[in-house]
């Protein structure tokens, strides 16, 4: 297999690129020296974006106790009705085991 002969087409095509890609670094300048984010010095942040972010804040605190609420209360007893059911279950329970453990079964 060989290589196919150079386009010339090809060629300018690349090398307009890569100049064009120079250029780009070039207006871009030399990178920033790399510093940490806690050691940049702070921006202070104008009244508007403070109140509005404890606005969020609290919206998001808000959400999250009412979603911790509603999750509390789908721990709780059933209601009544359950309760009727399952103590009917209970007697009946009670009364056969108070039969299993009786001699009336021998008379």
């Amino acid at each position: 297999m060989t290589t196919p002969p150079a386009d010339p087409r090809i060629e300018a095509v690349a090398a307009r690129l890569r100049e064009a890609a120079q250029e780009r670094a070039d207006a871009y300048g030399p990178p920033p020296a790399w510093e940490p984010i806690w050691k940049r010095p702070r921006k202070p942040k104008a009244d508007r974006e403070k109140k509005q972010e404890l606005r969020k804040q609290r919206k998001r605190l808000k959400a999250a106790g009412i979603r911790r609420f509603y999750g509390a209360q789908s721990r709780r007893p059933r209601p009544r009705q359950n309760r009727i059911g399952s103590a009917a279950a209970r007697r009946d329970a009670r009364a056969l085991s108070r039969m299993r453990h009786s001699n009336a079964w021998l008379g």
